[in-house]
């Protein structure tokens, strides 16, 4: 421990200020006087309560009313518990409900008079807000087709009851950590749950013929979680998970709350002395690493009916950008009741299945009106889909976020209809990347951004290439700030190669491994979106520039440039700019010149401006070109 001793002594020169309201009183002393909080409202509210200790049960304060976490272990959630989270949110919370990538659920809306009758409403049917706010581990994700999918190995809903009995509405463990915990375990081999995507990760694997998990740690938003090369059997799992939160509350950093999450502290002193302590703790030498078995996305992606291993079938109900009703979800309840065995499951990316439906009743339930209602949302761009709550909402959301990603999935089911696809597109309203959109196929990370006109509009940053397979890494960005009226448009383009160049049934992300990423550098996919707007949207040149199947670039940003060059020049004049540029340039026989508006002569409705882009990109002096794609970017902003 002496290495974590000494890197705790470094960063304990001075504490941040949640830690100093920590130090007021203890959680369960507010939790107990919530009635008293109820009957004299905002004025019986002390400032720490409303800043932290009521987040400790579930409990935000947003000014005029509050929004409420709920607890949901697994996702999983009973006939009479979805009823009377559904009752709950038509009485006090306006009807509305969202569905978050933590298999849970928040209610907004509530008044701070029926705070503690709607907290003893949710009890009396087993449900807990406890911990799901600050600084307290948060509630545990896995497969939503937990012990019901053919690919699921080991059942992981009695290993979540065990781990959260450590802590649940344990006093001792309420706010007890330096910042927030966010926990993983997948017993299958499909990833449904973003796996990597955790401070601790409990993942399938095998090792000598038995299955167990292999431990990642340390994930946070933009870092995937880094192999710790342990493995644990299922029945291993509560003892380590005990012994890391114990490490973290006694080690963890309590000064500056940026750097506080648990990857910090391996930064500092290495996972294998972070792995010595955990092993100290739990007086247990755990085995080393074995086989990850995690091959692929969710089983589910794609498609919203699952048959199971036990014959029966297991519907998702799309719910687009997770915003639900308390109406729709007792009639969902009630619709499970009445085809299978009442029970709801809600999923990492914002849906919710209707489980163990007997096939001889799968037709009827289709035609269940709910069922119907939601019917229309079955496609490609709602169904992988996942979108944080934005300004809405969220005091920190910089766009609106849930409205946004419905729109553009609208716009792309018009747009570019694709069979057997997957796209996985997330949204995040800011930079705290609630809606994952480092990990997505294509993600969205709101910001302002300005107009043709200079105007200030809401914006996004784009991402693409986030992989959630046994590579997991986070995407890179390929525009900043664009104009989301406009980034429909290249994400279109990039849609329209997926559909023209994908294989049968090959996921967006593995045709990104296979196609995109390794064929062509990012700078020129985002001068690829950026030209076919300009050409396709603005001029309405009906010009069709793709990319190759087979391109000789190699990835070399220069030639890249000039062969897309090329290629411009022809799709906009007919002609080609050189019959060989390479081979002129070896013989040393000087090409014929083009001046520089000769394009626009050739073509007039290109404007000067792009005309001296496509000349500069492929100027016949090869000292003279444009030499990257950023400066060609900046000058497409012009036209």
């Amino acid at each position: 421990m002496t290495i974590l001793e000494t890197a705790l002594e470094a960063r304990s020169k001075k504490i941040n200020k949640v830690e100093t309201t920590k130090a007021l009183k203890a959680p369960m002393d507010v939790y107990a006087k919530l009635e008293e909080i109820a009957a004299a409202g905002y004025e019986g509210l002390a400032k720490e309560d409303s800043a932290y200790f009521l987040k400790c049960f579930g409990l935000f304060d947003k000014g005029e009313d509050f929004m409420l976490r709920v607890r949901i272990p697994a996702g999983q959630c009973t006939h009479e518990q979805a009823v009377r989270i559904g009752e709950v949110a038509k009485k006090y919370g306006n009807d509305y409900i969202d569905i978050t990538t933590r298999m849970q659920v928040e209610l907004r809306f509530l008044q701070i008079k029926d705070i503690a009758t709607v907290l003893a409403e949710l009890r009396e049917v087993g449900i807990s807000t406890f911990q799901t706010g600050v600084d307290n581990p948060r509630n545990i994700v896995t497969d939503p087709l937990d012990g019901l999918a053919y690919d699921n190995i080991i059942e992981t809903k009695p290993l979540i009851d065990y781990m959260q009995a450590i802590f649940g509405e344990n006093p001792e463990w309420i706010s007890a950590l330096p910042r927030k915990f966010n926990t993983a375990i997948l017993g299958s081999l499909s990833n449904s749950c973003n796996i990597f995507g955790h401070d601790c990760c409990f993942v399938l694997a095998q090792k000598e013929g038995n299955f167990g998990f292999n431990i990642h740690l340390g994930a946070r938003v933009g870092v995937q979680a880094s192999d710790a090369n342990l493995f644990v059997t299922s029945d291993e799992v509560p003892l380590f998970f005990k012994s890391l939160l114990t490490v973290f509350k006694n080690y963890g950093y309590r000064d500056n709350r940026n750097k506080n999450r648990l990857i910090f502290l391996i930064n500092d002193v290495g996972i294998e002395n972070l792995i010595a302590a955990i092993q100290e703790e739990a007086n247990a030498d755990f085995q080393t690493a074995g086989i990850d078995m995690v091959q692929s996305q969710s089983i589910a992606l794609g498609s919203n009916k699952v048959l199971g291993r036990n014959g029966n079938y297991h519907y998702k109900i799309i719910v687009p950008s997770g915003i639900f009703s308390g109406s729709d979800l007792i009639e969902s309840a009630n619709v499970a009741e009445e085809f299978g065995t009442g029970d709801l499951r809600f999923t990492y990316d914002q849906n919710v299945y209707v489980t163990n439906i007997e096939p001889s009743k799968i037709e009827t339930f289709e035609n269940a009106e709910l069922i119907k209602k939601y019917a229309e949302f079955n496609t490609l761009y709602f169904q992988d889909m996942i979108a944080c709550a934005g300004t809405a909402t969220c005091t920190f959301g910089v766009i609106p976020n849930k409205p946004d990603a419905i729109e553009m999935a609208h716009f792309l089911n018009s747009e570019v209809a694709i069979e057997n696809a997957n796209v996985r597109m997330n949204w995040s309203a800011c930079p705290k990347g609630c809606g994952v959109h480092g990990i997505a196929d294509i993600g969205f990370e709101g910001c302002k951004a300005k107009d043709s006109e200079g105007n200030r509009v809401d914006g996004v940053h784009i991402f693409l290439g986030g992989k959630i397979t046994r590579r997991a890494a986070e995407a890179h960005t390929l525009h900043k700030a664009l104009p989301i009226t406009e980034a429909k448009h290249h994400v279109k383009y990039l849609l329209k190669t997926y559909a023209a160049q994908k294989h049968r049934g090959e996921t967006y992300e593995a045709f990104d491994d296979r196609f995109l990423s390794q064929n062509y550098s990012f700078q020129a996919l985002a001068f690829f979106t950026k030209i076919n707007y300009i050409l396709n949207d603005k001029l309405n040149l009906d010009v069709n520039f793709e990319l190759d199947a087979e391109p000789k670039s190699s990835k070399r940003e220069e030639y890249e440039l000039f062969t897309f060059g090329l290629k411009l020049f022809k799709l906009l004049t007919g002609e080609k700019r050189f019959e060989s540029v390479i081979g002129l340039e070896a013989t040393k026989v000087r090409p014929r010149k083009i001046k520089r508006d000769e394009v626009s002569k050739l073509n007039p409705q290109v404007p000067a401006k792009l005309s001296e882009i496509i000349y500069m990109m492929t100027h016949e002096i090869k000292k003279e070109r444009a030499a990257v794609f950023s400066e060609l970017l900046m000058a497409l902003k012009e036209v």
